[in-house]
C-alpha cells in the first residue's frame, strides 16, 4: 500500500486498447480483475519471519511473532501472552498501530491507553493474543493522518477530515488479522473491542466471536471530541463521556 492520496481517472476501454494506450504514454495498465485477485491473496499468504520472547510491562510471559505478506508489505505482529489454548475461546485484541498515540503519548486519541490497557488486561487474565496491525491512521497512513489532524484544527471532526481527503471514515480491514489468528489455530474468541464493525471483519473469515470485552479508558480534554465522534458517528461503544 502506497498510502498516497487517492486519485482516479475512469474511462471505458477494451483491455487491448487500454494496454496499447498505456504503452504509448509510459503508463501502467492494471485490470480490475488483477486488483481483486491481489486483494484476495493479501489475506491468504502470510509467513512468520521472526519470533522471540518479549517480556512486557503487565505481561512478562509474552512471545512476539512477526508476520509478513508473501507478496510484500509491512509486517504485522502477534503478541502471544501466556499460553492461549487453540481453538479457543481465546481473549483477543486487534490493535491498529498509532505512532502518535502508542509511542509519543498523544492526547488527541485513546490508542496508547487502549494498547497498554489491553496488554495489562490479557496479562491479568493469564492468556490471550494481541495483534498489532500495520494500519496507521485507520488505514490511511501516518502522513495522511497528520493531514487529517490539520483539517481537524480547522473544525472538522475525524470522520469529516478523512472524507475530505478522499478516504472512507475507516479504511481498515481485518482479513490479515483473521488469517494470523487462523495460522495460530484460533477460531473462537472473546473479542476485546469497543468497535462493533470488527465483528463482520472477522466473522466474514470464518471466525466465531462468543463474547465482547469492553476496553474503557479515561477521557481527557484533548480527546473528548474525538471519542464522542467515534461513539456518535461510528457506533463505538464508549462509556463515561457525558
Amino acid at each position: 500500500q502506497a498510502e498516497l492520496l487517492p486519485s482516479l481517472v475512469v474511462h471505458s476501454l477494451g483491455r487491448g486498447k487500454a494496454v496499447r494506450l498505456a504503452a504509448d504514454h509510459g503508463l501502467v495498465s492494471v485490470h480490475c480483475d488483477d486488483i481483486a485477485y491481489t486483494n484476495d491473496m493479501a489475506h491468504t499468504r502470510l509467513a512468520i519471519v521472526a519470533r522471540a520472547q518479549l517480556p512486557l510491562a503487565g505481561a512478562e510471559n509474552t512471545r512476539v511473532l512477526a508476520f509478513r505478506p508473501e507478496a510484500g508489505g509491512r509486517e504485522h505482529l502477534a503478541l502471544v501472552i501466556g499460553d492461549p489454548e487453540p481453538p479457543g475461546p481465546v481473549l483477543v485484541r486487534l490493535h491498529s498501530e498509532c505512532l502518535t498515540g502508542d509511542l509519543l503519548g498523544s492526547l488527541k486519541c485513546d490508542c496508547g491507553d487502549q494498547l497498554r490497557g489491553a496488554i495489562a488486561a490479557i496479562g491479568k487474565h493469564g492468556a490471550g493474543i494481541l495483534l498489532y496491525l500495520a494500519q496507521e491512521g485507520r488505514g490511511i497512513g501516518l502522513l495522511n493522518k497528520l493531514r487529517a489532524y490539520e483539517l481537524q484544527e480547522q473544525g472538522r471532526d475525524t470522520v469529516e477530515a478523512n472524507l475530505e481527503l478522499g478516504f472512507m471514515d475507516d479504511q481498515r480491514e481485518y482479513g490479515i488479522g483473521a488469517q494470523i489468528l487462523n495460522d495460530l489455530g484460533i477460531t473462537t474468541m472473546r473479542l476485546m473491542t469497543n468497535n462493533p464493525s470488527k465483528y463482520g471483519g472477522l466473522e466474514g473469515f470464518g471466525l466465531r466471536i462468543v463474547d465482547r470485552v469492553g476496553l474503557q479508558v479515561v477521557p481527557n480534554p484533548e480527546n473528548l471530541t474525538y471519542l464522542r465522534t467515534k461513539r456518535e458517528r461510528m457506533g463505538h461503544l464508549i462509556e463515561g463521556l457525558d
